[in-house]
């Protein structure tokens, strides 16, 4: 393996290089200003009293390089702390962040900072999805290799996400192209090629005519076209891998009621998985009495019942009479088309040894994805119709009891047992022998994972002639791409033309033989990333067990509904699959998942083609968009941001007009995560949140100016008045730090924890003079502003919080004015707010219309009399009911209301 990789050349070890090159040297985009300019306090300890653009400038390039957390090292890890480990989706490294990239990585930023705050010990990764189609494209169309492109790609992006001030561990990334990770994507492979999952059949598959690639049935879209390139998706016959997750499709449905909510997306994984009654079991084939190499796999709804199976039946447009099978000929001779077709091809049952005809149905399509079904005439009545018109006899194999009880009959060792004692003991049996048994639904295909690419993990298996299909030895691993340079996007796998890595010696009778040209489906590089991140280094073995058990599951998963059933699915099926190797102690990867809607923008089509144009070619000036080249008129649609459909939104030029702060606060602001942006339609939020942040430096230069007039703060000269407004500012603040908790922990709210930031700012602006100088109220609730603001819009918050902790004659002493804002514990509400008070403050409404508040005392709040007569007493009752006929009032001590309905 070394001596052929040594031979050809790699193209990782070039690329490994190029990669540690620039991402160790990333240049700031974002350069310090000279320092005759600087005028902000962190730079010059002089306060600035507004907060405009040269000032924001100017703070955000000064914080920006400050503010780099590296959230917990791996050399740091205490695994006697509380963890919180946020994952946000990884991107593909397209070149180019959109809008889409910036609103779920500031997502992840966020709830990084605040649970960091919170003294959690915090992992939040970043890592690059790094194989696929793109740089493959690439090469094709510009001659740049997939290496150069997507380290450039990287390179790129990485200054972008600094530029951005998004905060990750990146001392955990993980690029999926560099053999140190598919080394053990390859292992993995192994370990499921091991346990029989693997395996390779011809199928009919969906081939992309313009990628010239085999696609996933859940890259073709409800318009039979490919998810990437757009083109018609055609039907072809082609050998090739699959893993059987139809093997845990009924662990993994069972799991989804252990999980917390997720947005409708347990919904989503249950109907994709559906309802596992049923399984498949192993046929072998035979025809005029002799055994062909054929298998074939047929689904049943009740395995219990086996020993009546009368038939195998299967559809028209089987493999086995369009692909390449041996039996090819036999079946299409006897097909009668618009018949039940009765062929002298049998089917061996591998469990119960049966042997049974093979019948082509005269109907074009089974029940969802089903193309051959083992017929059973005692339970279901369409297959003892198709029995009986063939003359095939069958047996019945079930009886109802007098007490209604189901019972299995005439079926060997399981007669007498319960329909339900039979299943479980017909598929464990199958399960134990390797030919079928998991409980799996009709509409679950397993996951065909080859692609005809070069730009793709290689699948470690060698063919040859004498020992069959081999595994590549572990101590083999990782089988490393080699190097080649042409590529033209046709035809077969451009690794067939690398003869001397193709061409090599089998492992077992190192006979001549061939490796795998085929390479892996990217969904198996990311379906497993999460556990990788937890112990990225480790040459040994794909992650430790110990860190993984202590850092998994993830916390918080963010990313787009689009990966709710494909990359969900696949990543939850690689969890369950290595709990069951005893690698991991959690089944499931994933606690709280948060699915953020798009921020979308417009697609502009070519009706012909479907293709996506790039802005430049479309003409706008009219009353309809058209092609600039043909006059044509296109197709207009709000589609997510993306590379490849030309709609995305230059965060950078953004940030210049608005600054890196303004454009977090507006992403969280803008919509509850849950819901998509469309771009242009929402754009009026970002003055409003550039607005508020110029509010929150207002309140800290009115703070500092009171605390430098030279009277000292005194907070005994404040009167009756001014202490009760300092009490109101002290509950507000309660309130707010508490419902701002609830909203990051528990529905990450964002929006609506920026809606109370504010509101608690406007009760800071309505404080009088003597408030500010002398109330410690207002300044704790200042500074506790400051600390709730920094995880969302962390350079303004850390530049406010400088400017307060060197403010002259403070207050308050219980914060840690000697570290940065991002370094401070999370607010608590104080133990006081939450002990019940003497008194109620009950609001009074006339005739359902409020007009104003009365006290009662806590132990009278509940009873209606005494409340009643209270109000009554009261000022405002003497006022605004005194002489008035009362028809009837309702009390409710819950929301410490009551109303009086009056005459009028």
């Amino acid at each position: 393996m070394e001596l052929v990789c040594q031979r050809v050349g790699t193209c990782s070890s070039c690329l490994k290089r190029q990669l540690n090159g620039f991402l160790g040297s990333i240049k700031w985009q974002r350069r310090l200003v000279p320092a005759c300019v600087r005028t902000i306090y962190s730079e010059t300890g002089k306060w600035e009293k507004s907060y405009g653009s040269e000032t924001r400038k100017r703070v955000e390039n000064w914080w920006l390089p400050r503010i780099k957390d590296q959230f917990c090292k791996i050399s740091e890890t205490d695994k006697s702390r509380p963890k919180f480990y946020v994952l946000s989706m990884f991107p593909y490294p397209s070149g180019k962040l959109h809008m889409g990239h910036v609103r779920v990585y500031t997502i992840s930023d966020a709830v990084a900072r605040f649970q960091k705050m919170r003294g959690m010990q915090v992992i939040n990764p970043m890592g690059w999805d790094a194989f696929g189609l793109p740089a493959e494209n690439a090469a094709v169309e510009h001659g740049l290799h997939p290496a150069s492109w997507t380290q450039s790609n990287i390179q790129h992006m990485r200054e972008q996400f600094d530029a951005l001030g998004l905060s990750f561990t990146w001392e955990r990334e993980v690029t999926t192209c560099l053999p140190e990770y598919y080394k053990w994507t390859q292992y993995l492979f192994l370990k499921l090629f091991e346990a029989g999952i693997v395996y390779q059949k011809e199928a009919l598959v969906n081939w992309d005519p313009v990628d010239q690639t085999v696609l996933a049935n859940e890259q073709v879209d409800d318009n039979g076209c490919s998810w990437r390139s757009g083109a018609k998706v055609e039907q072809k016959y082609l050998k090739q891998w699959f893993i059987k997750t139809t093997a845990y499709a009924k662990a993994m449905f069972d799991a989804l009621s252990d999980l917390p909510e997720w947005y409708g997306i347990k919904e989503m994984q249950a109907n994709w998985i559906g309802d596992c009654v049923g399984c498949s079991l192993d046929f072998l084939l035979k025809v005029n009495g002799k055994v062909t190499e054929e298998k074939l796999a047929a689904y049943t709804y009740t395995p219990e019942a086996i020993y009546g199976a009368s038939h195998l039946y299967i559809l028209p447009t089987h493999r086995l009479l369009h692909g390449n099978s041996s039996l090819k000929e036999v079946f299409q001779r006897e097909f009668i088309p618009g018949k039940d077709s009765l062929t002298s091809v049998t089917a061996v049952n591998l469990l119960t040894n049966q042997e049974i005809p093979v019948v082509i149905s005269a109907k074009t399509n089974f029940e969802n994805f089903l193309d051959t079904k083992i017929g059973i005439p005692s339970t279901s009545a369409e297959d003892a119709a198709v029995a009986k018109s063939l003359g095939i006899s069958f047996t019945e194999v079930t009886e109802t009891l007098p007490n209604g009880l189901e019972k299995v009959i005439n079926s060997g060792e399981i007669t007498g047992m319960t329909r339900q004692e039979a299943l479980k003991t017909i598929t464990q049996q199958a399960k134990n022998k390797g030919i079928g048994g998991d409980l799996t639904s009709d509409k679950l295909r397993d996951w065909l994972i080859s692609r005809q690419r070069y730009w793709g993990t290689p699948i470690p298996v060698i063919h040859c002639q004498a020992c069959g299909t081999v595994p590549v030895p572990y101590e083999d691993l990782p089988v490393v791409l080699p190097s080649v340079t042409t590529f033209t996007g046709k035809g077969a796998s451009p690794l067939e033309t690398a003869s001397e890595w193709v061409n090599c010696s089998c492992p077992r009778c190192k006979a001549a033989a061939r490796r795998e040209v085929d390479t892996m489906d990217t969904f198996v590089d990311s379906a497993w990333y999460y556990l990788r991140y937890t112990d990225p280094h480790n040459a040994d073995r794909p992650f430790n067990n110990d860190l993984a058990d202590y850092w998994m599951p993830v916390d918080l998963y963010i990313g787009g509904k689009e990966h709710a059933v494909m990359h969900l699915f696949y990543a939850r099926f690689f969890s369950h699959f290595c709990h069951d190797l005893k690698m991991t102690k959690h089944r499931e990867p994933f606690h709280k998942l948060l699915v953020q809607g798009l921020i979308k923008n417009r697609t502009f089509r070519l009706a012909t083609t479907g293709q996506c144009l790039k802005r430049e070619e479309v003409d706008l000036t009219g009353t309809e968009p058209v092609y600039v080249k043909t006059g044509e008129k296109l197709q207009v649609a709000w589609e997510k941001m993306s590379k490849s459909k030309h709609n995305g939104i230059d965060p950078e030029e953004l940030v210049k007009e608005y600054g890196i702060d303004t454009l977090r606060l507006y992403i969280l602001f803008a919509a509850p995560p849950e819901q998509d942006i469309l771009w242009d339609t929402k754009t009026d939020a970002m003055p409003g949140v550039q607005r508020w942040q110029t509010r929150l430096w207002t309140l800290v230069t009115k703070l500092i100016e009171a605390r430098t007039s030279g009277t000292m703060p005194t907070p005994e000269l404040l009167n009756k008045k001014e202490k009760a407004e300092a009490r109101k500012i002290w509950e507000q603040k309660n309130l707010v730090i508490s419902e701002v908790t609830e909203y990051f922990t528990k529905d990450h709210l964002f929006n609506a924890a920026i809606s109370r930031l504010m509101s608690l700012t406007n009760v800071l602006h309505q404080a009088s003079r003597p408030l500010i100088l002398h109330s410690t109220e207002f300044e704790d609730a200042l500074a506790t502003l400051c600390i709730m603001v920094a995880p969302m819009a962390p350079h303004i918050a850390s530049e406010m919080w400088k400017g307060l902790a060197h403010m002259q004659n403070k207050l308050c002493t219980h914060h840690h004015w000697d570290v940065d804002v991002l370094h401070q514990s999370w607010p608590k509400v104080d133990p006081e707010y939450l002990q019940p008070s003497d008194v109620v403050e009950m609001s009074v409404l006339i005739n359902n219309k409020a007009c104003g508040k009365v006290f009662v005392p806590q132990q009278a709040a509940r009873n209606f009399e005494e409340v009643h007569e209270l109000v009554l007493q009261s000022e405002l009752g003497v006022k605004h009911l005194q002489g008035r006929t009362i028809k009837k009032a309702f009390l409710s001590p819950r929301t410490a209301l009551i109303n009086f309905l009056v005459q009028e």
